[in-house]
């Protein structure tokens, strides 16, 4: 249980507080609900570039790192489909000093063309780099586009193509900036070796008199009911064949979300998981094999994923993957397979708390789920589910018609 104080600025900034006395330092994580779900199919990738050019500068400090350095600090960030994070540690005496460089660019960015120009060329080597030159770097631009045919889902975070993040231009930029980074689509977390009283009183004095922003109007399609079974063969300069299966399930706002992810706990992980034991290990197809879920706030994934042995042929992997999901249907799940599901859960649910950073980040992606106790929650929900609640949301998923399965090939030598 993570113990917190929460509560809401004049402008709308979410503000949540969680005291660690026992910490040195104090954790500053900063949550924009705006993520690549929120692009347009004409301007992708924009939610990951903005998570750059935030570095670059802000109205009254041009340099971001270099007092953070001197101020003992590190910092990161990410971007992900459905919200962006920025966090950083400072030693808790200076804890303003983070606090006075993250409300600066929420202020404002310096926004100048040449800081566009630095961190589009940085984006563009990391799209070459992890996506174009990486053996099944763009597993997920094709497959992304196979399951998804409304929902911006459909591409992947860093953008659909190079060619989009090149042409992208200042007066678009300012305008994602002044839509999406408003103190009113965000939060502010502040875990460590601070006092409720004191948290709240530096977030007011920082934060509370920057502008609050216009309500945003979210676009996002829903995704239509798949009800055909589509397919992808692609061959490209890979090691190996590679397999890939993917079902629709609930989102992780539904409830139910987190009775589709134990069951793709029970189904492939780890080594004594169902499809391992049987294609990994008893009748070698694969030389791995694994089940996970995508964890997206929207209606997400269920992936089943691996590498096939050298001879092994797709259509038999995926005829012996369809034959034990088909079983699994037809016999349900053992109650000591979930049970040991449930405690790896468990297990890792209670892992991601230890450490102060993690437990921020958890408090702050409660909020992109309108839900701020959600992690404190999450162990009690899947304490409570049943047999009966997997055998259902297997055979309401794992159907054909709700399958989109690529191989992908390698190119003959």
């Amino acid at each position: 249980m993570i113990k917190y104080e929460h509560t809401v600025l004049k402008n709308g900034l979410q503000v949540v507080v969680h005291p660690d006395p026992a910490s040195s330092v104090v954790v500053v994580n900063v949550a924009y609900k705006v993520g690549s779900r929120d692009e347009t199919p004409d301007k992708t990738g924009f939610a990951h570039l903005f998570e750059h050019l935030m570095f670059s500068g802000s109205v009254n400090i041009p340099s971001y790192d270099e007092p953070l350095q001197k101020a003992g600090g590190e910092n990161n960030a990410f971007t992900t489909p459905d919200y962006t994070n920025y966090y950083l540690t400072v030693p808790a005496e200076n804890i303003e000093t983070g606090l006075w460089l993250e409300s600066d660019r929420m202020l404002g960015l310096a926004f100048n063309e040449k800081g566009l120009e630095v961190q589009r060329k940085v984006v563009i080597e990391e799209f070459k780099q992890r996506y174009l030159n990486q053996p099944y770097g763009d597993v997920w631009h094709k497959l992304r586009a196979l399951a998804y045919k409304k929902h911006s889902y459909q591409w992947p975070t860093i953008g659909k193509n190079i060619k989009q993040i090149e042409e992208a231009k200042m007066e678009d930029v300012r305008a994602f900036f002044n839509t999406y980074y408003i103190p009113n689509n965000a939060i502010l977390v502040l875990a460590g070796n601070i006092t409720v009283e004191k948290g709240f009183e530096l977030a007011n004095k920082w934060f509370g008199e920057i502008p609050k922003g216009n309500k945003i109007i979210r676009n996002s399609k829903i995704e239509p009911k798949q009800l055909k079974k589509r397919y992808l063969e692609v061959e490209s300069n890979v090691p190996v064949n590679a397999f890939y299966k993917v079902y629709h399930m609930p989102g992780r706002t539904h409830l139910e979300y987190y009775t589709a992810d134990l069951l793709s706990d029970v189904l492939g992980r780890g080594k004594s998981s169902l499809l391992y034991k049987e294609l990994v290990e008893d009748n070698p197809i694969f030389t791995d094999l694994a089940a996970y879920v995508l964890g997206s706030a929207d209606p997400g994934l269920l992936v089943i994923s691996g590498k096939l042995m050298e001879g092994s042929k797709f259509e038999e992997a995926e005829k012996e993957i369809d034959q034990i999901i088909a079983k699994f249907l037809s016999s349900g799940v053992e109650e000591l397979d979930l049970e040991k599901a449930k405690n790896q859960a468990i297990a890792s649910h209670a892992f991601g708390d230890i450490d102060l950073l993690d437990r921020a980040m958890n408090l702050a992606y409660g909020f992109i789920l309108d839900d701020l106790d959600r992690t404190n929650k999450e162990l009690s929900i899947m304490e409570q589910i049943s047999v009966d609640d997997i055998n259902k949301m297997a055979n309401s998923i794992l159907k054909e018609s709700n399958a989109s399965t690529m191989c992908y090939k390698a190119k003959p030598n």
